[in-house]
């Protein structure tokens, strides 16, 4: 047989495995169905065990080489995250093009900003939707909040750049990031491992299969893990006394002045799954977990001081130090001094089904129900100083619920043509209550006399619901070519009702008019029809090249922190939208020991939601002139972006592997709208970094008897990125770029079951700052604050399997 067409067998037969995954081309048991033979290899493709592993994705709802994927895709198998020691979902990034994901600082809680190709959201607000969809087990993850999750027991992970929205079963405009956890199998095994590391840092986790009958399997996996924080938090009245403004020490503060340490971990989450798999038709997977954090805030330090505002001292602390006390003095409506919680505490649920029935060879259906509720809290300082004269203090609780259900019917028609039809339905509730102490907002409303008074508490109900249906047909036309096809209708619902009270639950009067929002609703409702064209040709089994043209949106909504009732009111805006341009190559050179797959995009890119810095166009007033305090998403404009993509895998020689990244990316604002106010300009970069790249390499030296030691060694680089203006009338503030170094040394023993590692993250000790700062208050306090990546940290973990 020529080798083509065994290629292109190869392909048809992974092509009628359910989603499964697939490692070096042999086939785990799928869902539904016993283990399978493995598939032929192409002639020119060496013995596995030899080359790079083939990887099987379910992008597009059915498995999938990785290389026969029409799609910018980084899939990260369970090896690599464990070679890279990568434990939570933040640190992908590292190695997938385009791709930031960033801890959010204490202001937002336990939340995470998620950005590809420059589109994302960063504010946990439930008003506000995310730009990525994100997914667990086919299960979306409909908030930010509790986003920052571990990797507990995972079989791969999928980063699917572009829009997603005829794929995956919510909208997603930038991409999608897919994790799916290790099914449970007809095997009894298991792994437990422990890591013990700097500042005290304790890792425990572990995992087990196990078959209940023949047919019934499940499995069971935990986590938990500490560390003590790195960025001080100093009493400056300890520190610093006699000081200017009368602050004394806290009576309960030790003698080094140190009273807590920001950035530590505390999380602990449980998974189990129940298969039931009686025959070849039927699939069902059910799955239950659990999470809970308790832990200081993110290590946020100043690292902006106005003097002019702050009495004329500067509060900067140092490098992985703060003078933020969260502590709030008697004052307005609050008769006795009180603190926040300097902590986040989160713990959520969720439960899921997961039902394949294959009715023929041809036809099957998989539904998806997935229920989670999750509760936060957490406390701030908002001008991150002890100044009582700058007091800014916020305590927020969230309350939070989603029900979703997705139905897939699947087919095919011979091997010339494969669909995919489905619905689409998700109902979420959050209750948002808020406590907020602001005392340092000095404005023309006030009569210029002083500093006014903002304290009120909220306690917001937001309704959201999503219904769409979708489709997606592919056709063979010949043996080379494929042509794919999707739609996407989804209607949208949003409605945030506005409570705004006293700090006691009565009245509220405030210079601003915050307490005429109580008992308001803004509302938005809107539809969108998205689509997906592609085409892939196949030139011979070692190169494919695609072009795609789709279209996504993120779904509009309301300004979820108005001041005044006019801002909730003119608040609503509209979903942007993108129409993305791409074209790719997926290549295997030299027996597949070089794999190197390159993407290029062009995004078209409308009404993009931003945060604003001037009211003024929403309280009905000349631009600039708006006295009240802003803090409204709305559509700033349109613009475009195109960039390019490069990954790279290579095992040259046994035991050796190499795997590399490069992406780049640029483009242009082409209209700004007025209600902008001047915090964005024509000029300025749309999106950064720039550039970004990662490379890894490791060997795998056979000892023998002995068994085996292997040293990795990984770099990361990031350019420079913007992180915005503090006026129109200044220049732009970027973060300077920054290369991070990681090393691991493994050793396994014989029989492969038990191995000791050591290792090193941040290997040159680089200090660097995360790309998101908080300067809303800027104007008024005089203070901004960002968070500070983490120090060197080494770590010693054994792990054993059975």
């Amino acid at each position: 047989m020529h080798s083509f067409t065994k290629a292109r067998l190869h392909s048809l037969l992974l092509a009628t495995i359910p989603a499964a995954a697939l490692i070096a081309g042999t086939p785990a048991l799928a869902q539904g169905q016993g283990a399978q033979p493995a598939a032929p290899q192409p002639a020119d493709q060496p013995d596995q065990g030899a080359g790079v592993a083939e990887i099987i994705v379910t992008a597009q709802f059915r498995s999938q080489n990785l290389q026969d994927t029409p799609i910018a895709i980084t899939a990260i198998d369970a090896n690599l995250l464990a070679s890279r020691n990568q434990t939570d979902i933040s640190q992908i990034a590292a190695q997938a093009p385009n791709v930031q994901l960033t801890q959010m600082g204490g202001a937002f809680g336990s939340s995470m900003a998620v950005y590809i190709r420059g589109i994302g959201q960063y504010d946990f607000n439930p008003a506000y939707e995310p730009g990525v969809g994100m997914y667990v087990d086919d299960v979306y993850y409909a908030s930010l909040t509790g986003s920052i999750m571990d990797l507990l027991d995972l079989d791969r992970v999928e980063v699917l750049r572009g829009p997603q929205g005829t794929l995956t079963g919510r909208n997603s405009i930038g991409g999608a990031i897919k994790l799916f956890s290790a099914k449970p199998t007809a095997e009894t095994s298991g792994t437990v491992e422990a890591a013990y590391g700097a500042r005290n840092r304790v890792d425990l986790r572990g995992s087990a299969n196990f078959a209940l009958t023949d047919s019934l399997f499940a499995r069971i996996a935990a986590v938990h893990k500490e560390q003590d924080g790195y960025v001080k938090q100093i009493d400056y009245g300890c520190a610093n006394p006699g000081n200017a403004l009368g602050i004394g020490a806290n009576p309960s503060t030790p003698s080094n002045c140190v009273t807590d340490k920001l950035g530590g971990k505390n999380y602990t989450g449980v998974r189990g799954s129940l298969r039931f798999a009686p025959n070849d038709k039927l699939d069902w997977t059910v799955i239950g977990d659990y999470t809970y954090e308790k832990q200081t805030n993110a290590a946020n330090v100043l690292t902006l001081n106005n003097t002019a505002k702050t009495d004329g001292i500067n509060f900067m602390c140092g490098r992985f130090c703060t003078y933020a006390s969260f502590y709030v003095p008697a004052g307005g409506q609050v008769s006795e001094s009180y603190y926040m919680p300097n902590e986040t505490m989160f713990t959520g649920w969720g439960v899921s089904s997961n039902l394949s029935y294959t009715f023929s060879p041809s036809v099957s259906l998989q539904s998806i129900t997935a229920y989670r509720k999750y509760h936060q809290t957490f406390g701030t300082d908002d001008d991150f100083t002890p100044n009582p004269h700058l007091v800014g203090a916020g305590y927020n609780d969230l309350h939070f619920r989603f029900f979703s259900q997705e139905l897939r019917l699947s087919g095919k028609i011979g091997d010339f043509a494969e669909w995919t039809v489905g619905g689409f339905y998700s109902d979420q509730k959050t209750t948002y209550f808020t406590r907020q102490d602001i005392r340092y907002i000095d404005y023309a409303v006030c009569g210029g006399a002083g500093f006014c008074l903002l304290q009120f508490q909220g306690n917001d109900p937001v309704n959201a619901d999503s219904k769409a249906a979708f489709g997606t047909v592919i056709l063979h036309p010949t043996e080379a070519l494929t042509l794919t096809g999707g739609l996407r209708y989804t209607d949208e619902h949003k409605d945030y009702t506005f409570v705004r009270q006293n700090l006691t639950g009565g009245t509220l009067s405030d210079p601003f008019g915050v307490g005429k929002l109580n008992g308001l609703k803004a509302v938005y409702n809107g539809n969108r029809l998205d689509w997906r064209l592609s085409a892939d040709y196949r030139f011979n089994p070692s190169f494919m090249a695609y072009v795609t043209v789709s279209t996504g949106f993120k779904g509009g909504g309301v300004v979820a922190r108005p001041f005044t009732a006019s801002q909730a009111v003119n608040g609503a805006f509209d979903p942007e939208t993108l129409t993305a341009y791409e074209a790719g190559i997926k290549t295997d050179f030299f027996g597949r020991r070089v794999r190197l797959n390159i993407s290029g995009f062009y995004n078209d890119y409308k009404n993009i939601q931003l945060p604003i810095a001037d009211c003024s166009v929403l309280d009905g007033v000349p631009i600039g002139t708006s006295t009240s305090p802003c803090a409204a998403v709305q559509n700033a404009g349109d613009g475009h972006m195109y960039g390019l993509e490069a990954e790279l895998s290579s095992s040259p020689v046994h035991g050796l592997d190499i795997d590399a990244s490069l992406s780049w990316i640029d483009g242009a604002w082409d209209r700004i709208d007025q209600v902008v106010g001047g915090g964005i300009k024509i000029g300025d970069p749309i999106t950064t970094p720039n550039w970004r790249g990662s490379m890894g390499i490791q060997y795998k030296a056979e000892l023998g008897a002995s068994g085996s030691i292997t040293p990795r060694f990984d770099m990361n680089y990031i350019g420079k990125q913007s992180i915005g203006r503090l006026n129109a009338t200044v220049p732009l503030d970027y973060n300077p770029d920054y290369v991070l170094a990681n090393a691991r040394l493994t050793w396994r023993n014989a029989d492969n079951d038990l191995s000791i590692s050591f290792e090193v993250q941040n290997l040159f000790d680089k200090y660097y700052l995360l790309p998101l700062r908080f300067t809303a208050l800027y104007a008024t306090a005089g203070t901004g604050y960002s968070t500070v990546g983490r120090p060197r940290e080494w770590a010693v973990s054994v792990r054993k399997s059975f």
